[in-house]
């Protein structure tokens, strides 16, 4: 009989536990705050290789869009090996096959109470170098993707997305 209040007891505590950690996923890449930023001075939040993207932001000064954020090719040469996607469209979330992949916190320099936070999501895929054929060679046949795509047997390929909000008070 003392069983099964201990029984409910952990399953209680378990599914608190994991109702908290999904509420706050923890990031994949753990970073300190990045350093003070100027208002309308452009800097570099991050690269993304795979995607051939660098995240952009400015802290503009102005009540409605205090900071803004983009997302910029890095080279036209750039062969990207995963997409970056809007995160408004996307709707990334650990529900959904997302990982928190970074946090980036960035205050203002000339406004200490205020800060941009941009998260950064990764959907991982499951595209994956072609299998090496008799003489040795990995090759992808013209005619075998078409009817792939046709068919929806596509691999999926990695996505990025990045969500950005404002925390603290404007400054005047």
């Amino acid at each position: 009989m003392r069983l099964l209040p201990v029984l409910l007891a952990a399953v209680t505590f378990a599914t608190f536990a994991a109702h908290v950690s999904a509420a706050d996923p923890k990031p994949e890449i753990a970073r300190d705050m990045a350093q003070p930023q100027a208002q309308n001075a452009v800097h570099t939040l991050r690269q993304i290789p795979e995607a051939c993207a660098r995240l952009e932001g400015m802290f503009t000064g102005q009540a409605g869009e205090p900071y803004v954020f983009t997302v910029v090719r890095t080279s036209p040469q750039c062969q990207p090996r995963a997409r970056f996607v809007d995160a408004a469209k996307a709707k990334p979330s650990a529900s959904a096959g997302w990982i928190l992949n970074d946090v980036i916190r960035v205050p203002n320099a000339s406004c200490p109470s205020q800060q941009a936070v941009v998260q950064v999501w990764r959907k991982p895929g499951q595209a994956a170098p072609p299998k090496t054929d008799a003489q040795g060679r990995s090759r992808i046949y013209l005619e075998e993707q078409r009817q792939a795509a046709k068919s929806g047997n596509l691999a999926a390929v990695p996505q990025f997305a990045a969500q950005m909000a404002v925390e603290g008070q404007n400054c005047r």
